[in-house]
């Protein structure tokens, strides 16, 4: 068990709840980070949890005989157990509290990988966009990368203050509903903030923290080697909106993904009957 080594100060508390983003220097050690390389590496070779839908591509339809550019795995720990106790992770545990509170609880990480030379944009969108729109929650991200990060390999871009906004429209990138991932829509206001975004490169094992409503951007990896990401959620309890919204983007995908995920769902409970 791993003692935090980070604490973020009382300014660096208030720039986040105002400006919605955070960006800290290293959470981690080099052999650390050397190890969850590897590790990393090795599930993405092998497309962990595929079979599952826990590996898929959110930048194209994610056909099995289509190299992905932008490969994605969810519940990373499951299948890289040594990322669990971590002093990366002893230090996002303190740092959620910190902003969240003592009932903030952390679910699994996922990880983003942008292959060398050909790794897609991840289009300017807000997470919550994702989620459960019946639900109001209160959650952050926070992206660690396991090598520097800049303009060249994908660093990430936020908007400041955007975190106040209602989740906006967003629809599946190029507008393909089998794609799973997602992108917000242009419209004036969208152009207009977009325009004072701001990029934030950072060392091997820093981080950038924002929320579910914050807008958010990271460029194409043109460089020759893979941009590693590995982001962490931690949360409070959601709680149900007294009125319900809809997210049509949500209603109208049909990717390759939720087709694995719901077979294996199937395979799940007929093993349980």
């Amino acid at each position: 068990m791993h003692t935090p080594t980070v604490k973020l100060t009382q300014d660096q508390i208030e720039f986040f709840h105002t400006q919605g983003y955070l960006s800290l220097g290293p959470l981690s050690t080099p052999d650390e980070l050397a190890m969850m390389r590897s590790e990393y590496d090795r599930i993405f070779a092998i497309k962990a949890g595929r079979d599952r839908g826990e590996h898929f591509d959110l930048g194209s339809a994610d056909a099995d005989d289509q190299e992905a550019v932008l490969p994605q795995i969810v519940g990373v720990e499951k299948y890289a157990p040594a990322f669990k106790e971590t002093l990366l992770a002893a230090n996002v545990r303190q740092i959620s509290h910190q902003l969240l509170g003592p009932d903030a609880v952390g679910g699994s990480g996922h990880a983003i990988l942008k292959p060398a030379r050909h790794g897609a944009t991840t289009p300017w969108h807000q997470d919550e966009a994702y989620w459960d729109p019946a639900m109001e929650h209160f959650s952050i991200s926070i992206w660690v990368p396991l090598q520097d990060v800049n303009l060249d390999n994908g660093c990430m871009h936020f908007v400041p203050g955007s975190h106040t906004l209602d989740v906006q429209p967003h629809h599946s990138i190029n507008h393909d509903p089998r794609v799973h991932g997602l992108e917000i829509d242009d419209t004036p206001l969208v152009r207009s903030l977009i325009a004072g975004a701001v990029a934030c490169p950072l060392v091997a094992g820093g981080a950038t923290i924002h929320g579910g409503r914050m807008m958010h951007y990271a460029g194409p990896n043109r460089t020759d080697a893979p941009r590693r990401a590995y982001i962490l959620m931690y949360a409070t309890p959601a709680r149900p909106l007294a009125q319900p919204r809809r997210f049509p983007w949500l209603e109208a995908r049909k990717t390759a993904r939720l087709e694995r995920l719901a077979q294996a769902r199937q395979r799940e409970a007929g093993a349980v009957s």
